[in-house]
């Protein structure tokens, strides 16, 4: 009994990042789809475009030059945002260059929160800066199980072949005989 626990747990315990790296992932894909479907998103003057959505946070961002490079090139600011979500998105969803894609997700939360939704008080009313804290255990650990990066990185390192010899057991005296570099041919 105690043993099927201790599994369980280690099985949860390297799990653990895997329900939020599918919700900031799907989530992520939604938000850059959504721009890029949108009738409005890269229209000037309707409700809910990006240039509306600037213009109305201008003035109570942290930092209003951000805004004011964004409205230099609106579309392109827009596409950037959009495309960026859909390979952050992607790249978390399926683990590829995961502390990578975690940190683009990160930079565009911050960037969010510091411009479109700074002034939304209480702040937790606000959702981007609750997305810049989910990005951050992303950012440290990685996509480490159920990856594309965990399957790259064991088609780089050399499999371990069960009961070989190794040098430093055979250095322990473990095995006895020489120290080996190699298996025996």
């Amino acid at each position: 009994m105690r043993e099927t626990i201790d599994t369980w747990r280690e099985a949860a315990r390297r799990h653990a990042l895997l329900p939020l790296r599918i919700f900031l992932g799907v989530t992520f894909i939604y938000a850059g789809l959504d721009k890029l479907t949108s009738d409005t998103f890269f229209t000037d003057s309707a409700n809910g475009s990006l240039v509306q959505i600037l213009h109305g946070s201008h003035d109570s961002a942290a930092i209003p030059g951000m805004i004011d490079l964004a409205l230099k090139a609106p579309h392109g600011f827009g596409y950037a945002i959009a495309l960026g979500e859909l390979a952050v998105g992607l790249g978390t969803l399926v683990g590829l260059l995961g502390r990578v894609a975690a940190t683009g997700g990160a930079l565009i939360s911050l960037s969010l929160w510091l411009t479109v939704s700074w002034s939304t008080t209480p702040y937790y009313y606000g959702n981007d800066l609750a997305y810049l804290m989910a990005w951050l255990p992303l950012v440290l650990a990685g996509a480490p199980t159920l990856s594309l990066d965990r399957r790259l990185r064991a088609r780089r390192e050399p499999a371990a072949v069960p009961g070989a010899r190794t040098a430093t057991a055979t250095a322990a005296g473990v095995h006895g005989g020489p120290v080996r570099s190699a298996p025996p041919a």
